[in-house]
């Protein structure tokens, strides 16, 4: 692992500050990932079935995935994309977690949804997604407020997510990196345009390398 030089970054004057804080904020990651070593699956695996002995403290976990990079050749099996949805592959699941790669074509959301407890954390491995944080303020009627809408470029970190939706609305391909601790079989799924809510099952498009 190389040493880490951090890129400071200051705005010219032609720049406003938001566009500041973006290349801020990409700058970071990129840093970040140039910093990260190597890490097998396996060894990924063994460190968290540690981490979930003390339920996941997030700092932890925070600190894993950013301090480590993925094999490529340990993913590679699992990218694979569809026209139709974004696509879950699962690498890895036991009763305390599961590990998902996801992957998203330009258009592809997953929309408005919650975790009900249990944790969720994700890394962009590839492109950049949208993910739009909202707060629920009421089931019946359902009202819900947005918070923050947020572009997660390579070495963005996202969780433990409540409510949100993920989208690519970006023009290149993207790819993430999911740990579901607790890991539930379905959601609730918030739509905001008939104001209801309903439960959908959580299906995958591979396990272990195998389409289902």
């Amino acid at each position: 692992m190389g040493m880490k030089t951090s890129l400071i970054f200051y705005p010219q004057s032609s720049m406003n500050w938001k566009t500041w804080l973006k290349k801020k904020e990409f700058y970071r990651a990129q840093d970040q990932i140039q910093c990260a070593g190597i890490i097998k699956m396996d060894e990924l695996i063994n460190e968290l079935k540690e981490l979930s002995m003390n339920n996941f403290p997030n700092k932890k976990v925070y600190d894993l995935l950013e301090n480590s990079h993925l094999d490529h050749k340990d993913i590679e099996d699992y990218i694979q994309f569809s026209e139709e949805k974004y696509t879950r592959h699962l690498i890895y699941k036991d009763n305390n977690f599961e590990l998902l790669l996801m992957c998203w074509k330009s258009g592809q959301k997953a929309p408005i949804h919650g975790h009900e407890g249990e944790k969720c954390f994700m890394r962009v491995e590839k492109g950049a997604l949208q993910f739009t944080n909202y707060n629920l303020v009421s089931t019946d009627p359902l009202k819900l407020t947005k918070i923050e809408s947020l572009k997660g470029v390579v070495g963005f970190l996202d969780g433990p997510a409540d409510v949100h939706s993920v989208e690519n609305i970006y023009s290149e391909d993207s790819i993430t990196f999911h740990i579901y601790a607790k890991p539930y079989s379905a959601c609730d799924i918030y739509d905001i345009n008939t104001g209801s809510i309903y439960r959908k099952e959580l299906t995958y498009d591979s396990m272990f390398k195998k389409a289902c």
